[in-house]
């Protein structure tokens, strides 16, 4: 029966591989469709998505490290020609566009949110974690929008930040709410 341990253990450990695998998967392809699930606003370039939600959710299952790789695979398949990007947007061209801040901040929520939230107990700190995640990506946006259209920082953020506030807002709300009730079998997911 001793023989048999590598074995299983090597089979449990590849198993483990392909859910893990899997999991990013599944994550490119929420970012993506949350950018499919989208309201314009005549105001601003930036438009409401459902994007940030799957990324706050990508960011506590997976960690950090298979959370950044989530968002990395989609912004290369994007950026090889895979329209995943808002508004059927793909290729390099569209890292230049009005998006492509809040792009870089999903990288950055990523790895914020897989560092700092396991070490969160109350639903108060997650959701503090989540809004201040949601914040952060918003801040890359206006930043971004400031540079390309070379607009002050405050009607970057009247375009790019202010309007989606309250939104983000309910995403982290019900982030925590998820994450909370899920707590352990996500810490099992990803201690294993």
């Amino acid at each position: 029966m001793k023989n048999l341990n590598p074995v299983l253990e090597r089979s449990y450990s590849l198993q483990y591989a392909l859910v893990k695998t899997f999991a990013v998967i599944v994550f490119v392809f929420l970012t993506a469709l949350g950018a499919y699930i989208r309201i314009p606003l005549w105001f601003t370039p930036v438009p409401v998505t459902l994007q940030t939600f799957f990324v706050l959710l990508g960011a506590c299952i997976l960690g950090r490290y298979l959370g950044f790789l989530s968002q990395t695979i989609y912004i290369i398949l994007g950026v090889l020609g895979i329209s995943l990007f808002t508004n059927n947007g793909s290729g390099i061209y569209y890292l230049l566009g009005p998006t492509a801040g809040y792009l870089l901040g999903f990288l950055i929520v990523s790895v914020f949110i897989g560092i700092v939230l396991p070490k969160q107990k109350s639903f108060k700190s997650v959701f503090f974690v989540f809004s201040a995640a949601s914040l952060l990506i918003l801040a890359c946006g206006a930043l971004w929008l400031k540079i390309i259209f070379r607009i002050s920082f405050f009607h970057s953020l009247i375009l790019g930040a202010l309007p989606f506030v309250a939104g983000d807002t309910v995403k982290s709300l019900i982030a925590s709410v998820f994450y909370m009730k899920f707590k352990s079998r996500i810490d099992r997911f990803n201690r294993g």
